[in-house]
C-alpha cells in the first residue's frame, strides 16, 4: 500500500479534473422571453443562447422531440420578480448554472439602469467594494496584518493529523489484540516487561506511520506533477483551471468591469507568502508525533482489554470523542482563532494536536508563545500520563482471555498493585 496508495490517491486525482475537463456536457438553451428584450445574450464555448417567439405552453410540449437541452423562460414581471426558470432534460453542471444566472442577472441590471435613467458608467463609478485589511495593534504600537484566511492553511494540517491518529491508532489496537488472541505476547513477555512491549509498538508504529505518510504525500505529488506534464498536458492547462475555480464573482466581472473579486489568485499567494512554513512544518511534526503518542497509548490499552474488535465498540467512543469534538472545533477556530473556545482547545492535551495546527497559522507566534509553549509542555505530561494508565491496564489485560471487561474492572486493573 505505500506504492499503491499514491497512484490510487493520483489516478483519483486525474481522473476526476479529465472528467470535470474532457467530459463537460454542452448545453444549448432556448430562451423564451415574454419581455422581449433578451435575444441578444452571448452564448459562450459550452453554452449556446438560441432565442424563439412561440409560447412557453407550445415550446413545452416540443422540447424532448428538440435538440434543446434546456429552456430559458423570461415571464412579463422578471424586472419585478428578478426570478426566471430553466426547465431542462438533464441538470446542467454548475459552471453552466452559473454562466446563465450571471447572464441573465447582467441584462437585468442593465435594463433596470435604462428604465431609472441611470448611466451604467455614472453606476460602475458609484458601486464600491470593500475590502477590509485586518491588523493587530499592540500597545507597543506594533502593527501586524492578519489574514483569516490563513487558518485554512492549519485545517488542513490538522487534518492530516486526524486522519494519523485514527488510522495508524486503531492499527496499534488490532496489533495488541492480535497479538494477544494469537497467544504470541505470551513468549514476548517472558522476554520484555509488558510496558516495554507496549511502548515499542507504539513507537514502532509511528516511525512506519511517519514513514509511509512521508512517501505518499513524495510519491503522490510526483506522480499527479508527472501527469500533469505528460497525460493531461492538452486538457489541464492555466486557462482550464481558472475555468474549474471561477467563483461567481469573478464572473460577474464580465458585467462590472470595476468589480473586483472576493479572492484572486494573487491574494491566495499573499496569505501563503506571510505564512512562515518552517515553523509551521516544525509544530506539524510535534503535535503530529505528540498526539499519535497520546491516543496510541489509550488504543493499546483498548486492544489489551479485549478478545474481539465487536467489544472494543463501549471503550472507543471515550477516546475518540474528544477527537471528533477537536475537529468540530477546529472549522469554528478559522473563524475566531483568539477566543476563548479556541484558546482552551489548544491547550487541553486531548483537543489540542488540532487546534493548535488552525491556530498557529492563524495567529503570530509573539501572541500565541505563551499558550504554544504551555500547550505543549501538557501535550507532553498528557501523553506520559496516558502511557502510565494504559500501560496498568495493559500489564493485566494483555494475558486476561475469554472474560468480558467492564469499566470498574478496568478502574481496578489502574490501582492494581503487583
Amino acid at each position: 500500500m505505500t506504492i499503491l496508495g499514491p497512484v490510487l490517491m493520483a489516478a483519483l486525482f486525474i481522473v476526476a479534473i479529465w472528467m470535470s475537463v474532457a467530459i463537460e456536457e454542452k448545453q444549448k438553451i432556448l430562451i423564451v422571453d415574454e419581455v422581449q428584450l433578451f435575444h441578444d445574450l452571448p452564448s459562450s464555448t459550452n453554452v449556446q443562447f438560441e432565442y424563439s417567439t412561440q409560447h412557453i405552453d407550445t415550446i413545452k410540449k416540443q422540447f424532448h422531440n428538440t435538440d434543446f437541452t434546456g429552456i430559458l423562460y423570461l415571464p412579463f414581471n422578471v424586472l419585478n420578480s428578478n426570478t426566471v426558470m430553466l426547465f431542462f432534460k438533464n441538470q446542467p453542471g454548475v459552471m453552466a448554472m452559473k454562466y446563465i444566472e450571471n447572464k441573465v442577472e447582467g441584462k437585468i441590471e442593465i435594463l433596470k439602469l435604462m428604465e431609472n435613467k441611470i448611466a451604467q458608467i455614472t453606476y460602475e463609478k458609484i458601486k464600491t467594494n470593500i475590502n477590509i485589511s485586518t491588523i493587530s495593534f499592540k500597545k507597543q504600537g506594533k502593527e501586524e496584518n492578519r489574514n483569516q484566511e490563513a487558518g485554512f492553511v492549519g485545517f488542513f494540517f490538522a487534518v492530516l493529523i486526524y486522519m494519523f491518529i485514527f488510522l495508524y491508532g486503531m492499527q496499534v489496537m488490532r496489533g495488541v489484540m492480535e497479538e494477544k488472541t494469537n497467544r504470541i505476547v505470551e513468549v514476548i513477555i517472558s522476554s520484555v516487561k509488558p510496558f516495554q512491549l507496549m511502548l515499542g509498538k507504539i513507537i514502532g508504529v509511528a516511525m512506519v506511520g511517519l514513514t509511509q505518510f512521508l512517501l505518499w504525500i513524495i510519491l503522490t505529488f510526483s506522480i499527479t506533477s508527472v501527469a500533469q506534464t505528460f497525460i493531461l498536458k492538452d486538457k489541464f492547462d492555466v486557462e482550464q483551471v481558472s475555468k474549474m475555480n471561477m467563483s461567481s464573482e469573478i464572473l460577474k466581472q464580465a458585467q462590472s468591469p470595476n468589480q473586483q473579486p472576493e479572492m484572486t489568485s494573487s491574494d491566495i499567494m499573499e496569505v501563503l507568502m506571510r505564512i512562515n512554513f518552517p515553523y509551521m512544518l516544525g509544530m506539524f511534526l510535534f503535535y503530529f508525533l505528540g498526539g499519535y503518542l497520546l491516543y496510541s497509548a489509550l488504543f493499546a490499552a483498548i486492544g489489551a482489554a479485549v478478545d474481539a474488535e465487536s467489544d472494543t465498540q463501549q471503550f472507543m467512543l471515550p477516546v475518540t470523542l474528544p477527537l471528533i469534538f477537536a475537529f468540530i472545533v477546529a472549522q469554528m477556530t478559522i473563524q475566531n482563532p483568539e477566543g476563548p473556545v479556541a484558546v482552551w482547545f489548544s491547550i487541553i492535551p486531548l483537543t489540542s494536536p488540532i487546534i493548535m495546527m488552525v491556530r498557529i497559522a492563524s495567529v503570530p507566534f509573539d501572541v500565541i508563545m505563551w499558550q504554544l509553549i504551555l500547550s505543549m509542555l501538557l501535550l507532553i505530561i498528557g501523553f506520559v500520563a496516558a502511557t502510565w494508565f494504559a500501560g496498568k491496564i495493559y500489564r493485566t489485560g494483555i494475558l486476561m482471555y475469554g472474560k468480558k471487561v467492564t469499566y470498574k474492572e478496568l478502574w481496578k486493573w489502574l490501582f492494581y498493585k503487583g
